[in-house]
């Protein structure tokens, strides 16, 4: 029993004095600065706000009509000799204009995200790619997103300027 409690002595100081060995190393990355350093960002966001202002111009005109059947509905219920058919007529229209401009914004809400993931997946892609292979290159088993940690020590290694440079931005 003696013997085997000296084995097991004997292993744990040789197993702590192999860990003590080996170096841990740790990084961090501005994920979001280098996102917005991307060439690729900037063509991606173009492309969004322009699907975006399509929409919006597409809401605007269903807006317009709206407005105008609105005005025509007032009109036409504030007249001295209204026709309730009529006017219950142009009350249906307008509600269905409505309607119809709540679907589009729902929809339109669905087919930005869609774009969006569309345009900048593959940014993210290449993002997290030159992390991985700066973070292998250099050895180390975490890199922590710089915005989420509250401390990080001098020992961390900054991933920003090697992944730049290995995804060629300037």
């Amino acid at each position: 029993m003696r013997n085997f409690f000296k084995v097991i002595v004997i292993c744990s100081f040789l197993f702590a004095g192999s860990l003590s060995a080996q170096t841990v190393k740790f990084g961090h990355i501005d994920f979001q600065a280098l996102l917005q350093a991307m060439p690729e960002t900037k063509v991606g966001n173009a492309a969004i706000e322009k699907f975006v202002a399509d929409l919006e111009s597409k809401l605007a005109a269903m807006n317009k009509e709206y407005q105008d059947k609105g005005k025509e509905y007032v009109a036409l219920a504030q007249a001295k000799d209204a026709n309730e058919v009529l006017v219950k007529a142009k009350q249906d229209e307008v509600q269905s204009i409505q309607e119809r401009m709540q679907t589009f914004q729902q929809t339109a809400q669905e087919a930005i995200d869609k774009e969006k993931a569309k345009q900048l997946q593959p940014v993210y892609e290449k993002a997290r790619k030159g992390i991985t292979d700066v973070a292998k290159e250099q050895g180390l088993i975490y890199v922590f997103e710089v915005n989420g940690v509250l401390y990080h020590s001098e020992q961390s290694v900054d991933l920003l300027a090697p992944v730049k440079t290995k995804l060629a931005i300037k």
